[in-house]
């Protein structure tokens, strides 16, 4: 599976901004898919993810504020981002994995990468 990550930007607190991953190489709507970020000198987190059924999952510190999506027609999935603060800067990955195994929490459930996208929120 390639994945293939884009959106990212400079933006003020309170923007938004909507990441897209775009995937190929294998039946997207089997898949797993979620977004980790990663702020310099700390580790890979998780931000949200969705499974085939649709079910969507959040960290703490983006729900209410992230929504995450799929469209299996395009093979996308999509971040969208409200009311963006500086903390939530980081390099953003989308990430896929397989139907079945592990937590959709740990980032060691998913075996396909994207590049990463940056996003800036200034205050």
């Amino acid at each position: 599976v390639q994945l293939q990550a884009s959106g990212g930007g400079l933006v003020q607190a309170g923007d938004s901004l909507r990441l897209s991953c775009a995937a190929s190489g294998r039946t997207f709507s089997d898949l797993r898919m979620a977004w980790f970020r990663q702020a310099p000198g700390k580790e890979r987190d998780f931000v949200a993810a969705i499974i085939w059924t649709a079910t969507t999952y959040y960290a703490d510190s983006v729900r209410g504020r992230f929504t995450i999506s799929r469209d299996n027609d395009k093979n996308t999935v999509y971040l969208q981002m409200n009311s963006l603060k500086p903390e939530d800067t980081a390099v953003y990955y989308c990430a896929a994995g397989p139907r079945f195994g592990g937590s959709v929490y740990d980032p060691n459930s998913f075996k396909f990468w994207g590049q990463g996208t940056k996003v800036t929120v200034s205050s």
